[in-house]
């Protein structure tokens, strides 16, 4: 029975499966305390909106890049263990931030980890199993979405059950992500000869309907600013009702559960938009991703809640692969590489004013931030909508 499920499945695939799988298990055990541990060190509203698209632009901008460096040298492996072992070196540094600045800094160069991987790492899993691509990011998909719904409800019993303090946390998640870096010594990387290749990020050489979509997506991208946001109006929601041990932790579970909830819906919305067409899942996405903004400035009761992180999680099951699927779609294979790049920059260089605009609301109040996000997000619906006559 097990021989017939791993059947055809490459050693490489598992191997950075379990990587993924355990790096996940303790980002996402840092991420749900993240805001919390930023305010407790004195960062406002603009500093958690500042780290928050820092993370963001990082290791969008920098998936463009080590892609790009990891095809030119012709070495994978070296990209991938260089990513993953950076992760963890700065996760164990922000156990022991003492100001706000050194999150600034720690987090930063984490995500600078992440950059350095995941292109590589793709490339690795694409070229591994090339008769069965799907299968394999498929596979390796399900564990990293695991690692991650783990890593959260770990965070949660740490925090609540055992009383660890935030460090601690931390300390543990940097612990595990030291430990994933075991596996990659057994992937094996394929011999390849260096590409003479130039690095193209470019909306011009993209064909109109692909070039306006990258346009729709970076406003929608300017409405999306950082998950810590969402967190935090639950949290100070909570806090005059309730001891802070019990808002904190009530805050966590939220969060746990907008990670079910996309990783359940991500194959199925993946699904429909084969069905239905990409463009009518995305608008539905950015829709209810603007509607969602608007339950959050509105709304701060935990049934409230309990309606809206799921919610939240749905619109990235929506959107989240579906942009990423709709660029490929759009692109010939002689610009795909060249359209996902652009794509990815776009977006990465568009994180960071998004997440600073919603820090600088959020400083005035925590309503205008959502407000501002439900605005922009129906603007990028407006636009698609305008925008379908260009057979997109």
């Amino acid at each position: 029975m097990k021989n017939r499920y791993l059947k055809g499945i490459s050693a490489n695939i598992l191997l950075l499966g379990v990587v993924s799988f355990l790096n996940d298990l303790s980002s996402e055990m840092f991420a749900p305390i993240l805001p919390m541990f930023i305010t407790s060190l004195g960062g406002a509203g603009l500093i958690v909106g500042l780290i928050g698209g820092l993370q963001d632009s990082i290791a969008s901008i920098l998936k463009v890049l080590s892609g790009y460096w990891s095809d030119r040298v012709g070495r994978r492996k070296i990209f991938v263990f260089s990513g993953y072992l950076t992760s963890a070196i700065f996760k164990l540094l922000l156990a022991f931030s003492r100001i706000w600045q050194h999150i600034l800094l720690f987090v930063s160069f984490e995500r600078v980890g992440k950059g350095l991987r995941t292109a590589p790492r793709d490339a690795i899993i694409a070229d591994s199993m090339p008769e069965a691509r799907g299968k394999g990011f498929g596979i390796h998909r399900a564990l990293d979405t695991l690692g991650a719904i783990l890593g959260g409800i770990m965070a949660l019993v740490l925090y609540w059950f055992l009383e660890f303090g935030f460090t601690s946390i931390i300390f543990i998640a940097a612990i595990i992500a030291f430990i994933s870096l075991s596996p990659l010594y057994f992937v094996k990387d394929a011999k390849r000869e260096p590409q003479k290749i130039n690095l193209q990020i470019s909306l011009k050489k993209l064909p109109k309907p692909l070039m306006l979509f990258i346009m729709v997506a970076t406003v929608f991208a300017l409405a999306n600013f950082t998950y810590m946001f969402f967190i935090l109006k639950a949290a100070a929601a909570f806090m005059p009702l309730m001891p802070v041990k019990e808002s904190i932790s009530l805050a966590i579970f939220l969060y746990v559960l907008f990670n079910i909830f996309y990783a359940l819906f991500a194959i199925p919305f993946g699904t429909l938009s084969d069905r239905i067409g990409k463009r009518r899942v995305l608008i539905s996405g950015y829709l209810l991703f603007s509607v969602t903004c608007l339950g959050f400035a509105f709304f701060d009761s935990l049934l409230a809640f309990l309606v809206l992180f799921p919610l939240y999680g749905v619109v990235y099951a929506m959107v989240d692969g579906n942009q990423r699927a709709f660029v490929s779609d759009l692109s010939t294979e002689d610009l795909r590489a060249t359209a996902l790049g652009t794509f990815h920059t776009m977006i990465g260089i568009i994180a960071l004013p998004a997440s600073l605009i919603a820090g600088v609301l959020w400083t005035i109040t925590p309503t205008l931030t959502f407000l501002f996000g439900s605005s922009v997000s129906i603007i990028s619906v407006i636009l698609f909508v305008v925008l379908k006559n260009t057979k997109f």
